[in-house]
């Protein structure tokens, strides 16, 4: 019995000894995680053991970032007057003592301590690997998530990566891949539909800054003189405003369908 214990011990010792890179403690974290989950049993163990060995390896620091995420994040109830909200559909309607629909949505709740913790470490991950904007795109997104309909400092965030994407900045990359202006460009437009769907005052203005900075910084791509447009559009109801973006929008790219149908419809509400 004394002699299995032992062997059954050097095993342990062994399989533990054998983590010595970043790539053995990577490979036995995605099959943790993948048993288990982001933050399931286990999964603690092999990050601290990771970071004991390797505090700055910045895969390592994303598994921390990732863990306390998933750790924290819990989910609410909230109920609003429309149908949807910061993207999500309602899972549940009622109506009320007036006889209007009441809409029912789970949306995300955060322990603070996880989070903050979350940020620590992509926070340290971005000092680590400047170049890789992958992490900055995981911090705005886990900002966005907790921040929910007033995403103060997720804009905040984007709109700063704007402007230090303009000036001097690294080679964009993201995980190793080349990542070029264009690709950038696109990740802006992604986080505009994202905002533009929360369907809140603070969403529609947020996705109209960005909008707006984005075709400053490229004044040539007209899908950000076609956000502008719909802003004006459907938020702001002004469609001769509306109408001046989507005219700048079909000048670079004549068969832009959106802006010509958006015209269209503006012509025929002025001509009833």
């Amino acid at each position: 019995m004394k002699k299995a214990l032992t062997i059954s011990l050097l095993l342990v010792a062994a399989a533990a000894s054998a983590q010595t890179t970043p790539e053995d403690f990577l490979a036995s974290y995605r099959r943790q995680t993948a048993a288990a989950g982001p933050a399931g049993l286990g999964v603690k163990g092999i990050i601290e053991d990771w970071r004991k060995a390797w505090p700055d390896d910045t895969l390592m620091l994303r598994a921390v970032f990732t863990y306390n995420l998933a750790k924290g994040r819990a989910a609410a109830v909230v109920t609003r007057n429309q149908k949807k909200y910061l993207g999500r559909e309602a899972f549940l309607t009622l109506k009320d003592s007036t006889g209007l629909d009441v809409y029912y949505f789970e949306v995300p709740v955060y322990d603070d301590a996880c989070f903050a913790e979350a940020q620590r470490a992509v926070e340290r991950a971005i000092v680590l690997a400047p170049a890789n904007i992958s992490y900055r795109f995981d911090r705005i997104s886990s900002l966005l998530d907790y921040e929910g309909g007033s995403p103060d400092m997720a804009v905040t965030a984007i709109l700063d990566l704007v402007d230090f994407s303009r000036g001097r900045h690294p080679a964009w990359n993201y995980d190793g891949e080349p990542f070029g202006e264009d690709d950038f460009a696109d990740a802006m437009k992604d986080y505009c539909y994202v905002l533009w769907n929360y369907c809140t005052p603070e969403g529609y203005e947020s996705f109209y800054l960005i909008s707006e900075k984005m075709h400053h910084a490229r004044p040539k791509d007209p899908g950000f003189l076609d956000n502008m447009g719909a802003y004006w559009q459907v938020v702001r109801k002004n469609p001769r405003k509306a109408s001046a973006f989507y005219k700048k929008d079909l000048k670079l790219d004549p068969d832009d369908y959106a802006a010509k149908k958006n015209l269209q419809i503006i012509d025929k509400t002025k001509a009833k």
